[in-house]
């Protein structure tokens, strides 16, 4: 069943039972009230009658039309009254009861010989019902007279008919127009659910391009819509992270497949000397070293991905590790006419992996090393700038374009003067580089102008003090 239908039918029932509890509540308080204030209406006009009888003074025999003179108001078209005696024989009774014998009841003469007023209900056939009050009349601690005055029922019957009329007409229409409002309120509701569904089945096709259109309102559907093109937004860059990372992986590798199978198939052509087949394989074994370095960055970069990657969180003093990168760099720098030299040098140290520090200090100096023209000189240095530790290391290699300086983070990104310096690299060394040092909550910059050297900066937060 649809959502739709199930919100309606769940609206349509609350409201149901909501109106019938409303109409019975209003329908039983309007018929109480009518009653109460009839009974008042008897309790008043009786007991004025029994006041002033007792006042006035009466004797045992009362005439009914100096009775009739003194209390006109008895005499009312909407009331009659009759009076008992004590053995409940009618005495005296007003004019318009006549015709009926509304007798006295066993009940009404034992309250009144206990000197109780009492309330009475009574229906005869084909008759409208009556509402009565028997009311004693206490001469010297005895019972005279009993008073009784009652009343037609028939208007309070015909209000509470027409109440019942209406209840029962207005319910249904109000029912009817309430499902017709939860009806429409509900597809309008559920309009974006279904935008939703439409892109999901559209996405479901490969189409990552589709996105919501999010109303302005901060309700559940607009967090629903802005979560949704979140996380559409967040597959479609990360399909085209995957595809690129694919297209820059099958390209890296695909260039020493191509070269190991055309040196292998020239040499094969014809008989060669073995120092030509020695050559060949020791080619390939270039180009194997160089794809097994490609397979273990990218193996590494897939578990830092999933987070398998264990850092260790353990002070790291960076000063004597730049001693130690700078000792191993001088000798990897030597055979390039490269000087390698330390700059400035400031005590600091850091909450974080040393192996995985080192490696990150290491990949920036050989990244320097290897894109500096011989005779050049690389400066690495270590200062600090309030909480935070800054590594610096400087060349005057063959420098960046501006265009490219962001991009040289990206997975398998090499600039063309890059490979034109050289053909070693895989380009993932500075992506390796900057998932340490985010790891480590740092990040690295750079600045760099072309032909005229880079400078790449690793900051990173210090280690809190020892207490």
């Amino acid at each position: 069943m649809p959502l739709r239908v199930r919100l309606t039918i769940w609206y349509g029932s609350t409201l149901a039972l909501v109106l019938i509890i409303f109409s019975v509540v209003l329908y039983s308080v309007t018929a109480r009230s009518l009653r109460d204030e009839v009974d008042q209406a008897l309790e008043e006009t009786a007991t004025a009658a029994v006041r002033s009888l007792e006042e006035r003074g009466f004797l045992p025999l009362i005439d009914e039309e100096s009775l009739l003179s003194q209390f006109p108001e008895l005499a009312r078209i909407d009331k009659f009254f009759q009076i008992f005696s004590p053995s409940g024989t009618i005495t005296i009774r007003s004019p318009n009861i006549k015709q009926h014998e509304v007798p006295l009841s066993r009940l009404a003469i034992e309250a009144s010989v206990s000197g109780k007023t009492i309330f009475e209900s009574a229906r005869y056939p084909k008759e409208p019902p009556l509402r009565l009050i028997s009311m004693p009349i206490m001469y010297r601690g005895s019972l005279l007279y009993i008073v009784q005055v009652g009343t037609s029922m028939k208007s309070i019957e015909d209000t509470l008919q027409r109440l019942l009329l209406v209840l029962l007409v207005t319910m249904p229409i109000a029912l009817a127009v309430s499902l017709a409002s939860g009806w429409f309120l509900a597809g309008r509701a559920l309009r974006p659910v279904d935008a939703i569904t439409l892109a999901a089945q559209r996405i479901a096709a490969g189409d990552l391009s589709q996105r919501l259109t999010v109303s302005t309102s901060p309700d559940e559907i607009g967090r629903l819509a802005h979560t949704f093109n979140d996380m559409i937004g967040r597959l479609d860059a990360s399909f085209r992270q995957i595809r690129q990372f694919s297209s820059d992986a099958s390209h890296e590798l695909r260039t020493p497949l191509t070269v190991m199978k055309g040196e292998t198939e020239l040499v094969l052509r014809r008989p060669r000397p073995l120092a030509d087949y020695q050559s060949v394989l020791e080619s390939n074994l270039e180009e194997i070293d160089r794809m097994t370095h490609i397979v273990d960055e990218l193996l590494f970069l897939s578990r830092a991905d999933m987070g398998e990657v264990r850092m260790e969180a353990l002070p790291v003093e960076l000063e004597s590790l730049v001693e130690d990168i700078h000792r191993q760099a001088t000798l990897l720098g030597q055979d390039r006419q490269i000087d390698v030299v330390l700059g400035t040098m400031m005590p600091a140290a850091v909450q974080g992996d040393e192996l995985r520090l080192r490696e990150l200090l290491l990949n920036l100096v050989e990244n320097a090393i290897k894109y500096s023209h011989p005779g050049g000189k690389v400066e690495i240095s270590l200062i600090t700038e309030g909480a935070q530790a800054k590594l610096s290391v400087t060349d005057q290699g063959i420098g960046i374009a501006p265009e490219d300086q962001r991009r040289i983070f990206n997975r398998f990104f090499r600039t063309d003067a890059a490979r034109g310096h050289t053909k070693k690299g895989t380009g993932l060394g500075l992506a390796i580089c900057t998932w340490i040092a985010e790891s480590h909550k740092g990040r690295i910059d750079v600045t760099s102008q072309p032909g005229l050297g880079s400078t790449f900066a690793v900051t990173l937060p210090l280690a809190p003090a020892a207490a």
